[in-house]
């Protein structure tokens, strides 16, 4: 029994370790002109860190542990899915990719039933912390394209391939903003809609170099 349990400790351990070199789908389809683009397993913690930033800066009161509990979790599925971009699959294509792919990656954890709660309660947003964790993922990554639009890793006017710079709302967005960064931005503004200290901090990053 307990070597069982070690060995399921470890092989959770190194299935959760492949999101180190799982890379993030959004920079490479703005075709990011940089030697190294983030993990998923960087965008986790970035994520995480974040949260406890914002948390603390401006005094939320909330249960900050279940929130980078949910956030550490939040993308396990990725693991056997790797990371799809909204173009590229339905929601309700991606729900049940989703839910398969945590029933293989937790038939032998002991901790599923909690994972898949703090998953479902993720998802649903109808709590306060889901709703915190769900707009720092949103905002680490605004952040983290505002970075790299910084170093000068994208060029609007080179976009080969890109599957969706043509469709209409990123159009509309593309053609109201002067980078790349603040489109991105712009286009996540109303998923922060019901927390203006969010939409104060996207307003900020708009306007000011990091």
């Amino acid at each position: 029994m307990v070597n069982e349990r070690i060995k399921n400790t470890v092989s959770f351990y190194v299935l959760c370790s492949r999101l180190k070199d799982t890379i993030r789908k959004g920079p490479l389809v703005w075709n990011a002109n940089r030697e190294r683009i983030e993990s998923v397993a960087e965008h986790i913690y970035g994520t995480q860190m974040l949260a406890i930033s914002v948390y603390y800066q401006f005094g939320y009161k909330l249960d900050l542990n279940k929130i980078i509990y949910m956030i550490a979790v939040h993308e396990l599925e990725e693991i056997e899915t790797g990371d799809l971009a909204f173009y590229e699959i339905t929601k309700e294509e991606k729900t049940k990719k989703s839910k398969e792919a945590i029933g293989f990656l937790l038939k032998d954890f002991l901790g599923k039933d909690e994972i898949v709660h703090l998953l479902d309660e993720y998802s649903e947003r109808k709590t306060p912390e889901a709703i915190f964790a769900h707009h720092c993922d949103k905002l680490e990554c605004d952040i983290q394209i505002k970075l790299y639009d910084q170093e000068g890793c994208f060029d609007l006017g080179h976009q080969p391939n890109n599957p969706i710079i043509n469709t209409p709302n990123v159009r509309k967005v593309l053609e109201s903003e002067n980078s790349i960064s603040n489109a991105w931005i712009e286009f996540d503004r109303d998923k922060y809609e019901d927390d203006p200290i969010f939409i104060d901090i996207i307003d900020w990053l708009k306007g000011n170099d990091i």
